[in-house]
């Protein structure tokens, strides 16, 4: 049950800044050397609808607050520990800092712990980084499920072979977040987001089933797609797949769709983690300033991003990226850190305790929760798309798969291995000629990273991550 808060939002911010603050206050009472707090409120609405008849809807709200403290050891290094409660009374405040305290107190000392220097905090611009929109609230909950119902019924009469779905959904968000530590940072900011997806099903004439989906999200509900639209596509990507076949064992051209390059080529940013680097448990360890992929791919991650966009009726709207933020956290500024320039490793994925290990600066990719030490996270990441069309892309490809989805989990970035079953259109002479299921692809992504051939000029921001189509020469086929 969502418990709605009666204060105003400026109200809001003071009142979790005040709880942050007094988090820190009363940890450095208690002899911690330094503190940190984050505190964190959201609203979430979800609901899901088959049928037309709503099957579940949730809302609920939740604060809470995380703290970290250090003391430094005797033998050097700093002993730390974290906690994080739901209980924001008074009492709550005070067993949150006893606990970090006394678990600190119980721990080994870590030469790498510890809070960033304060030359290094920083801010970026909130109201410039547009992430707040409090049109996605304004929606009522009746609103939200006809749209849920419209995009359905959408999918449901585009054709006669969809007689059912798997369900359609309407999600939306509003959160605040506060970070405040004993070396002068303090910052906040909110985010707001809502988004819509459908997955219906197709049936052939022979009884078998095929199911697709498609979706729109924004932090701004000016900016969702029609429900209608959404719903015609889905419907469309579920046809296509409709009398899928294997095909035989193979070497051959692969493209790939961006929703599928987006997973894959996220594989560099990944391989890149500061963390795994140090522990040598990534193919990219002792590679920084070496050739990793071919002089075509550039990979970027950027958390600084803001999107303009043109309404309807002439409006110009400007919203934050999915993953832009105005401070990391460790509260380092968000920038822009190019990863993979024209295939050579340019810089890791760090924070402030991973670049202390590697003996480099952060940054910037310092992800966050209440609970727990910072870990390494993006913000908006990106492939440099190239001129081709995907029509052209394909248009090369005599025989070959162009792929529409994978499952499973068999990517080890440890040695580059790459195994994951595949679904997808048969390419024959340029043409998108049948639809294949029950198929594995599989390779190296060390090899597979110089062998991407073409990039397409596709490219677009629908999460957080924009890979346009891509095509990758010499990839195995395990089919009948």
């Amino acid at each position: 049950m969502k418990t709605a808060s009666t204060a105003s939002p400026a109200e809001t911010n003071r009142e979790l800044l005040s709880l942050a603050e007094q988090a820190v206050s009363l940890a450095l009472r208690a002899g911690a050397a330094d503190a940190e707090a984050v505190a964190f409120e959201a609203d979430e609405f979800g609901v899901n609808v088959r049928l037309g008849q709503v099957e579940q809807l949730t809302e609920s709200g939740s604060r809470a607050i995380g703290l970290r403290v250090f003391f430094p050891a005797t033998e050097g290094g700093q002993q730390t520990a974290s906690t994080s409660t739901s209980d924001l009374s008074a009492d709550g405040l005070a067993k949150l800092v006893s606990g970090a305290v006394g678990l600190a107190k119980v721990t080994g000392p870590d030469p790498f712990a510890g809070l960033p220097d304060p030359d290094h905090f920083g801010v970026l611009d909130i109201d410039a980084l547009a992430l707040y929109f409090s049109d996605v609230d304004q929606l009522s909950p009746a609103e939200r499920i006809d749209i849920a119902r419209r995009c359905e019924s959408a999918a449901l009469n585009a054709d006669t072979r969809i007689q059912n779905t798997a369900g359609a959904s309407f999600d939306a968000s509003n959160s605040h977040r506060v970070m405040v530590n004993s070396r002068g940072f303090s910052a906040q900011y909110r985010r707001s987001y809502c988004g819509f997806s459908v997955t219906p099903i197709a049936h052939d004439a022979n009884g078998s089933m095929q199911r697709d989906y498609w979706f729109s999200s924004a932090r701004s509900a000016k900016l969702l797609a029609s429900p209608e639209e959404v719903g015609r596509i889905a419907a469309q990507r579920a046809l296509r797949r409709i009398g899928a076949r294997r095909v035989p064992t193979q070497s051959c051209p692969v493209v790939f769709s961006p929703e599928v390059a987006r997973s894959l080529m996220h594989s560099l940013i990944s391989a890149a983690d500061g963390d795994a680097i140090y522990r040598n448990a990534s193919m990219f360890s002792g590679k920084l300033g070496e050739r990793v992929a071919g002089d075509n791919i550039t990979m970027v991650d950027d958390g600084t991003m803001v999107f303009n966009h043109t309404l309807p009726n002439g409006e110009l709207l400007r919203t934050g990226g999915f993953g832009t933020s105005p401070f990391d956290g460790d509260g380092l500024p968000m920038r822009r850190t190019v990863i993979v320039e024209r295939g050579i490793l340019k810089n890791l994925m760090l924070n402030t305790y991973t670049g202390r290990k590697l003996n480099l600066p952060s940054t910037g990719k310092a992800s966050r929760g209440l609970a727990g030490a910072p870990g390494i996270g993006g913000g908006n990441y990106y492939l440099e798309p190239g001129t081709l069309s995907p029509e052209q892309i394909i248009g090369d490809v005599q025989s070959g798969l162009y792929v529409l989805s994978t499952m499973g989990f068999g990517v080890n970035l440890v040695t580059g291995d790459y195994s994951q079953g595949a679904s997808g259109l048969w390419i024959e002479n340029g043409e998108l000629a049948y639809p294949v299921e029950e198929i594995t692809i599989a390779g190296n992504l060390k090899d597979m990273f110089h062998n991407v051939v073409a990039i397409g000029n596709d490219a677009e921001f629908l999460t957080s991550g924009s890979v346009p189509t891509i095509r990758i020469e010499g990839i195995t086929i395990a089919g009948s």
